[in-house]
């Protein structure tokens, strides 16, 4: 099942993330035009991902 950020602004700038559980991925798709292919990524990959956001790391200093 697809989510949509809670960030999500209303001209929908934003992604969609769904666990794909049955090959232990994260699917990540642009929300304005999902017919583009989504990225994926192991779910250890995206953990440290919203990890690093989360704390900063990821800022434009």
């Amino acid at each position: 099942m697809w989510r949509t950020s809670s960030y999500t602004a209303s001209n929908g700038n934003c992604v969609e993330v769904a666990v794909v559980s049955d090959i232990a991925v994260v699917a990540v798709r642009d929300t304005k035009d999902r017919s583009i292919p989504s990225t994926q990524t192991s779910c250890a990959a995206w953990t440290a991902f919203i990890k690093a956001a989360k704390s900063g790391a990821l800022d434009c200093a």
